[in-house]
């Protein structure tokens, strides 16, 4: 994505920067009414974004266009954002937001305000399909998982649920599922609606357990301080709960697996 000159706080500058690059953003925010929304999502987990020839695909795409609508824009364009540079890429103007399995935590709010969430998922366990024995975060004990670089998904079982089990260091998910249907490792953690696009590509060969463990709040990350732009965000969640295309896209992209999901109400929402 390209790097983007925002208005900042005090209202004559930010009218002053609207007027030089011609932005149409309401007044005090970085999205709300901006023609072209940049959106940071993810390139490699199905089911969620994941970047192929056609573009990038997925829940997050879908959630951030319906958002992206909403908010006015006419054009939106995506860019791979990892989770190592989703608040510099905010920060810097790199993206305006970022839909992309970004959970709402402690330690991110000093630098991104979080509409949302637009849903709460769960960490959970991803096997083999005929492995039986393994129905809690506890089975884990004395098993083989895979620790992901730059992931805090193992620390969730082993530090926070004091379960001793074996780590194997890879790279990414996608070297995860390689070894789980090797045999090489016995289970897969991280967050469900992640592991349920891993399980929904591949078909029989993998389930998903939904033994949740943890709660995972997904949030719309947004510039830091953008409080009427994340208004908007809210506004628009609800409004994809109530006209149905909340349970339509939940459908499409985990209508395969046995991922549980209310279409009913969106979760408390905030802007934090």
């Amino acid at each position: 994505m390209r790097v983007r000159t925002y208005g900042v706080a005090l209202a004559a500058v930010a009218a002053g920067a609207m007027v030089v690059s011609g932005c149409s953003a309401k007044k005090d925010s970085t999205i709300d009414g901006k023609k072209t929304l940049v959106v940071g999502v993810k390139a490699d987990q199905p089911g969620m974004g994941l970047q192929t020839p056609q573009g990038f695909q997925g829940i997050d795409v879908d959630v951030s266009a319906y958002i992206a609508k909403k908010l006015g824009a006419t054009k939106v364009e995506y860019k791979e954002a990892k989770s190592a540079n989703r608040e510099s890429f905010l920060a810097n103007g790199t993206v305006d937001m970022v839909v992309a399995s970004y959970s709402i935590t402690p330690e991110r709010l000093p630098k991104v305000t979080f509409g949302g969430p637009w849903v709460v998922t769960h960490q959970d366990l991803l096997v083999r399909a005929n492995e039986n024995s393994i129905k809690t975060v506890q089975d884990l004990k004395g098993r083989k998982i895979c620790q992901v670089q730059g992931s805090n998904s193992w620390k969730r079982v082993t530090e926070d649920n004091k379960v001793a089990a074996k780590l194997v260091p890879v790279q990414g998910y996608e070297d995860c599922i390689t070894k789980l249907k090797s045999g090489t490792l016995d289970a897969v953690t991280t967050d469900a609606t992640i592991l349920a696009g891993y399980a929904q590509r591949e078909g029989a060969a993998l389930k998903l357990v939904n033994a949740p463990f943890t709660d995972e709040k997904y949030g719309v990350g947004i510039k830091k301080g953008d409080k009427k732009g994340c208004e908007a965000v809210n506004k628009a969640i609800t409004d994809m709960y109530k006209d149905g295309t909340a349970q339509q896209l939940w459908t499409k992209w985990f209508g395969k697996t046995n991922l549980k999901f209310d279409p009913t109400q969106p979760p408390a929402q905030g802007c934090a």
